[in-house]
């Protein structure tokens, strides 16, 4: 297992496109790099089935036409932090605009609402003071979500701290694009082999398969990250903080599933029991 870097793709007018990452096996995602003022019309020869989300770590201001299949054109005005929810069979443009330059006239809002969502201004779904915080796209506050197919979230790890290892327990496979910072991350599979452990850093991209668990620990200037989630509700189980999968097992159970003495099994259940998914620094 490796880590993914979407640098080389096809040439745009003022940008490059990545549309088929090589590590991916299902199409669910795309970078798209567009120069200041640059233009990109994205039709169904670009993206086959592609479909999934666009976000915005890097655009300041820019505009979006998204087509729907037999509706009119929608012209979006995108900033940073915005996500974006493509259903299958859309056709777009994407237009990165100079700061000093205004929004294209026929940008409204109107047409934002209910199509994108900004990560960095919705209500936050985790907040764990020194740990990190959650924005979660799902059916609820992107409702587009349950069209596309797919759920995301933008997660954002202080400096130093550490994101419980967890996995999806609905069978869904997770593409994590690194936004900001660096760190490590750790993934090991369903037989218990450690297949990645490596330091990853902005603009890294790697695939956490289905049942496999996934650990990241940020380096001290914190480490954010975009994934996408191939079910538009994801549910996740954590084995370790105050919701941990341990802590509803009997002492005897994990006795018994680790083959250790009972003081033993004390220590390990004692470790991390009242923290959230997310563990501050230690001081």
């Amino acid at each position: 297992m490796e880590l993914d870097d979407p640098q080389v793709g096809q040439e745009a007018n003022g940008g490059v496109l990545c549309p088929s990452l090589p590590m991916l096996r299902e199409n669910i995602g795309a970078k798209l790099a567009l120069e200041k003022n640059g233009f990109a019309l994205l039709n169904l020869a670009h993206f086959a089935v592609l479909h999934g989300f666009f976000f915005f770590d890097l655009v300041k201001c820019g505009v979006a036409g998204i087509v729907l299949p037999e509706k009119e054109e929608k012209v979006l005005p995108i900033k940073k932090g915005d996500a974006i929810a493509l259903p299958f069979g859309v056709v777009t443009w994407w237009n990165r605009q100079a700061r000093s330059q205004l929004q294209d006239a026929r940008a409204k809002k109107e047409h934002y609402n209910g199509m994108a969502l900004n990560c960095e201004e919705a209500p936050l779904d985790v907040d764990i003071k020194d740990g990190g915080k959650v924005v979660v796209l799902n059916t609820k506050n992107l409702p587009l979500v349950g069209e596309v197919g797919l759920g995301a979230d933008l997660v954002r790890l202080n400096g130093k701290a550490m994101c419980s290892p967890g996995f999806s327990c609905d069978s869904a496979l997770q593409v994590t694009y690194i936004v900001r910072g660096s760190g490590r991350v750790q993934v090991v599979g369903v037989d218990g082999k450690r297949v990645l452990e490596t330091t990853i850093k902005a603009g890294s991209l790697f695939i956490v398969p289905r049942f496999f668990v996934v650990s990241k620990i940020a380096d001290p200037d914190g480490m954010d990250w975009f994934s996408i989630i191939t079910t538009p509700n994801p549910v996740f189980t954590h084995l370790a903080g105050r919701t941990s999968v341990w802590k509803a097992l009997s002492p005897e159970v994990l006795q018994a599933a680790f083959g250790v003495p009972p003081d033993v099994e004390q220590k390990f259940s004692s470790k991390r029991k009242a923290e959230e998914i997310f563990f501050p620094p230690p001081n």
